[in-house]
């Protein structure tokens, strides 16, 4: 069985004064403070996620 891929984000940006769909999108993530990291599963969701607030994290790692 294959392994599954992954993408690490990490959060670089604040979510204070930003819209609440990106703030809910965030903590949809697993992120919520600053410098916080989240490895999750790489699936179309996840990617369409992050494309939501790409100016809010980075990505890290993909493997």
């Amino acid at each position: 069985m294959a392994a599954k891929k992954t993408i690490t984000v990490e959060q670089i940006g604040s979510p204070i004064r930003r819209p609440d769909r990106q703030q809910k999108v965030l903590i949809g993530l697993g992120l919520n403070k600053m410098h916080r990291r989240r490895t999750l599963e790489d699936t179309p969701a996840v990617r369409g996620m992050v494309n939501k607030v790409h100016h809010l994290v980075r990505i890290v790692d993909e493997s």
